[in-house]
């Protein structure tokens, strides 16, 4: 072999080898591309899903927040109704409020002044482990149609949320159907252990429908309308109006039935307490049809 010869040999193995250096970076270049465009694939689809979970996650702290509504509720009415039972005579009045809370009560001629104190360590109250104390007041008045009663909370946590409030609630002998109606002031602020928190403005009206003067508390049911707006401290606002009448039995620590609309910038839906059982389950129906689970705490 000649020395032409070779040194075109030569040539030739350094142009395949440069050609095959060429040709695996490019595909190492498409590799990556593709992992490139499979990443932002894999990230919008990600969005979406913490845009969701954020929605889901507000929806269920808005939930929670109907069960401290609720609850502070049931506690002013029925230490309401114990009190002025006692004072007008009616006989024994069952509470349901648990031996563990120190009731103290301050008269003056026609004011009272009541509070539940559930101590620091806490008191179970249908299941739900609550500290602190709600203090109330009134002005007693045997011949008016409306009693206005104020009360506001001190060091007062409801599981571990702390509650801030200062509220009113004017309550009625009888509405238009004869039954005690009482309007609650949604005034309140509550504050996770991971402090996020949120605020709701507003006004629920409780009609008494079944229960009233059987002297058992355990049995009494409230159907519950109105309008409020929630707002969280990232800036999200939610609006709410009451559809469907919200069933609310004292014997359970959730609302059992009803319906609310719900509407936010980025999104609205149906928010919906079931058929009448007594658990924890719930769904959401966004605008476009999508229906998810909601699991009350």
């Amino acid at each position: 072999m000649n020395f032409s010869n070779l040194k075109l040999k030569n040539f030739l193995r350094g142009d395949v080898r440069q050609n095959f250096n060429v040709l695996k970076k490019g595909i190492v270049g498409l590799f990556i591309l593709g992992l490139v465009f499979t990443s932002c694939s894999d990230n919008d689809g990600s969005g979406e899903d913490e845009s969701l979970s954020m929605d889901t996650t507000e929806l269920q702290r808005s939930a929670e927040i109907d069960q401290v509504d609720n609850m502070l509720g049931d506690l002013v009415v029925e230490a309401y109704e114990n009190r002025e039972s006692s004072e007008l005579g009616r006989g024994t009045f069952t509470s349901g409020i648990p031996e563990c809370v120190t009731i103290t009560v301050i008269a003056q001629q026609n004011y009272r002044e009541v509070t539940l104190d559930f101590g620091i360590e806490g008191c179970y109250v249908n299941g739900h482990l609550i500290r602190g104390q709600l203090v109330f007041d009134y002005t007693r008045d045997t011949e008016a149609q409306q009693i206005m009663i104020n009360y506001y909370l001190v060091d007062f946590y409801f599981d571990a949320k702390q509650i801030i409030a200062n509220r009113s609630i004017l309550k009625e002998l009888s509405n238009e159907n004869g039954n005690p109606q009482f309007t609650h002031d949604l005034s309140i602020t509550v504050i996770w252990p991971n402090g996020v928190q949120a605020s709701r403005e507003g006004a629920r009206i409780r009609e008494w429908v079944e229960g009233f003067g059987s002297g058992v508390f355990s049995d009494n049911v409230f159907e519950i309308t109105g309008d409020w707006t929630a707002t969280f401290v990232n800036g999200n606002t939610h609006t709410y109006e009451v559809l469907t009448p919200l069933r609310r039995e004292v014997i359970c620590s959730n609302i059992v039935s009803g319906s609310f609309d719900v509407q936010r910038t980025n999104f609205g839906g149906i928010f919906d307490f079931g058929d009448g059982d007594c658990d924890n389950q719930a769904t959401f129906t966004f605008n476009n049809g999508t229906e998810i689970p909601i699991t009350l705490n």
